[in-house]
């Protein structure tokens, strides 16, 4: 059983920066996939960044192109999302996933393909 545990989230003012783990423990694999997916107020959940354990390669949204960075350590199972230039729009719950599957870059941005989730971390953007 794999278990998910994301760091605390945060309140910052726009265009600040902030940076989120998720830790996997338990019994994992040395590939698969990780994900970063948020729930803004009133909306459904949607794709952040994903990232390929086994040769590093990313997807992102393009809500957070060129603004978020998802990295991995893969010793330590963990994948970080750091967040530059926030916005009120960025304004969330977010939530880390996992899979086991080392998905084609087409299918990374699928929240249907994850089968263990985070407990969601709440990040607020305002001045």
């Amino acid at each position: 059983q794999v278990k998910l545990i994301e760091s605390t989230g945060g309140w910052v003012q726009p265009g600040a920066s902030l940076s989120l783990s998720c830790e996997a423990s338990g019994r994992t694999s040395s590939g698969g996939t990780m994900a970063w997916f948020r729930q803004p107020p009133g909306k459904e959940r949607e794709f952040v960044a994903a990232i390929r354990r086994n040769d590093g390669k990313t997807v992102y949204s393009d809500a957070v192109k060129g603004r978020f960075t998802i990295s991995r350590v893969r010793i330590a199972n963990t994948v970080y999302l750091q967040m530059n230039s926030l916005q009120p729009d960025d304004t969330a719950v977010y939530f880390c996933a996992a899979s086991g599957a080392n998905y084609i870059v087409s299918a990374m941005a699928n929240k249907d393909g994850y089968e263990t989730w985070g407990q969601g971390t709440q990040v607020t953007v305002s001045s």
